[in-house]
């Protein structure tokens, strides 16, 4: 199972940010939810600012690109394995950065991800 920090999570049942949360811990895979403000996702607590966390094997990105920057060396420090950019959010700049630190970086929907068995 892989430790997963949803960037961007929201208590908005509409939103994919919560769909997420909700589908990776319905696969068994343990998840931390990160945003701006906190809350909480049926039983998961939604954590408002950027709270280090160890052992983030992937980072799920909910987070448009013009309002990445802000969050880039938080997530480099938790130094996942992998950063998914969900659709919306692919950012060239940030993930030549990952990259450069040797993480992964995937573009693709980590719903559909785990929805066909390649999460």
């Amino acid at each position: 199972m892989k430790k997963t920090l949803v960037l961007g999570a929201s208590e908005n049942p509409q939103r994919y940010a919560y769909l997420a949360v909700e589908k990776l811990k319905a696969h068994g895979h343990p998840v931390i939810a990160v945003s701006l403000k906190a809350g909480n996702i049926n039983g998961t607590e939604i954590h408002a600012g950027q709270k280090h966390f160890d052992g983030v094997d992937t980072v799920t990105l909910y987070v448009g690109t013009a309002n990445q920057p802000s969050w880039y060396d938080y997530i480099l420090s938790l130094n996942p394995k992998r950063i998914i950019f969900n659709p919306g959010t692919e950012n060239a700049v940030f993930e030549k950065m990952a990259n450069e630190k040797g993480i992964e970086t995937t573009e693709a929907c980590t719903l559909v991800m785990l929805s066909v068995g390649n999460y």
